[in-house]
């Protein structure tokens, strides 16, 4: 019984030996003597753990990762220290030692570019001092996917994939640097270009929307960038057009996410090529239908005399429009197309007054006709038809105030005289058929 009873104890106290945890390794094993490195214990046992241990000095905290991993942070100290870890099955007794009085920790002054895409590989420089000996980068608790020391102030680095915004920090045998932010962006996502289309010389202002769009770095009009651009939100950007070709192009938008681009959504326009008009003139009242000819006008926005918009206007073909001409005053105007390619050339037009008669010489003649009048008014430089009644008669302008006919044939008695130019008709004036004599 005594036997039996000495027994028991020494086969708890095995027991309780073989499952206290063991440490195997410390990674990094050096950090500076005011604490604060980042260390990873390996080794087995670790569930449940209650203390780590630098020497005599307890973490200021640590995390339990796996029964086989421990993150800790190292307290202040100097020298040469055994890390143990206690679990309620006992305290490690391997002797893995962590060296204090390395130097100070790295510092970190900057993370360029502070943004990029949620999938990571964004190639990332960092700046600041005491960066020559890192062990780690990290962008917040994930590793960098690759880095490379370039000098004691320099560090390139991969980032990983992420979301939101992250601390970007170094780690060295000196402990961990401050953190610096870096920002995860969705790729950005293109919905729309208004205006759609333009000159091809560019300069004029369009407005791009979708999502995403706060850090856009660079549009582009097929493969030219934007003279200028303005980020107004995250769902607007105004970008000025570069020039281009006439034809379709796509529009991209970059940002630190990624790029967004929506296919054949602006179109260069070649500007209106005007080559003549007719007629050239007409009255000051307006309502007579001029029709203009050239190239570029199927896209015709506007159609201007002078300053005045053509009371209406008809398409009809790339090369032709009609167009009613609006009221004006007396003397020639510069009639243009406009397009989204632009503005025309200038072709004149003449606004002309309307005729006026003062006189005939002489008042009457023969019914048989052939005989030559002389019509003497204002405004008949321009005219196109004189009318005896309804009857059209031959005639001769001799200038803007007098023209010369040849009376036709016609009834005996008073007939209407009036003279056509393209500011109007006169008001008539009086002329006398006189049939022959009485035998």
């Amino acid at each position: 019984m005594s036997g039996s009873a000495h027994s028991t104890p020494v086969s708890d106290a095995r027991r309780l030996a073989s499952s206290a945890p063991t440490v195997s390794s410390v990674s990094p094993a050096a950090g500076s003597t005011a604490g604060g490195a980042s260390v990873t214990v390996l080794g087995t046992g670790f569930a449940g753990a209650t203390a780590v241990r630098f020497g005599a000095t307890l973490a200021p905290s640590f995390a339990v990762l796996s029964d086989t991993r421990i993150g800790a942070t190292s307290p202040p100290g100097t020298g040469t220290v055994q890390v143990t870890v206690t679990t309620p099955s006992g305290t490690s007794n391997e002797f893995v030692m962590f060296s204090y009085g390395l130097g100070p920790a790295p510092s970190l002054t900057s993370v360029t570019p502070n943004s990029g895409p949620a999938a990571g590989g964004t190639t990332v420089v960092l700046t600041g001092a005491g960066l020559a000996a890192a062990s780690a980068v990290r962008f917040g608790a994930a590793a960098a996917a690759s880095f490379t020391v370039v000098s004691d102030s320099r560090i390139t680095a991969v980032a990983p994939p992420g979301t939101g915004t992250v601390q970007v920090t170094v780690t060295t045998a000196g402990g961990s640097s401050n953190g610096l932010a870096y920002t995860y962006s969705g790729a950005p996502a293109l919905s729309g270009v208004s205006p759609d289309q333009g000159p091809t010389a560019g300069g004029n202002t369009v407005t791009l929307t979708g999502t995403g769009l706060t850090s856009a770095t660079a549009v582009t009009f097929g493969s030219t960038s934007a003279t200028s651009f303005t980020v107004v939100s995250p769902t607007t950007i105004t970008a000025v057009v570069p020039p281009g070709a006439a034809g379709a192009v796509p529009v991209t938008v970059t940002t630190p996410g990624g790029t967004s681009t929506l296919p054949n959504s602006y179109f260069y326009v070649n500007a209106p090529v005007l080559a003549a008009l007719a007629p050239v003139s007409g009255p000051l009242s307006g309502g007579n239908t001029v029709t203009l000819t050239g190239t570029h006008l199927v896209e015709a926005t506007a159609v201007r005399f002078a300053n005045t918009a053509a009371t209406s206007f008809t398409v009809v073909s790339d090369t032709r429009i009609t167009a009613v001409a609006p009221a004006g005053p007396a003397g020639p105007v510069d009639v243009t197309v406009s397009t989204a390619g632009g503005t025309s050339n200038a072709v004149s037009y003449a606004y002309v007054p309307a005729p006026a008669l003062a006189a005939l010489s002489p008042g009457q003649g023969p019914a048989s006709g052939g005989n030559s009048v002389t019509l003497t008014g204002t405004g008949v430089g321009p005219t196109t038809r004189v009318l005896f009644g309804t009857t059209p008669a031959t005639f001769t302008v001799v200038s803007d105030t007098h023209v010369v006919a040849e009376a036709p044939p016609g009834a005996v008695g008073p007939v209407d005289v009036t003279v056509v130019t393209p500011g109007g008709t006169s008001a008539p004036a009086g002329y006398t058929r006189v049939g022959p004599p009485a035998v």
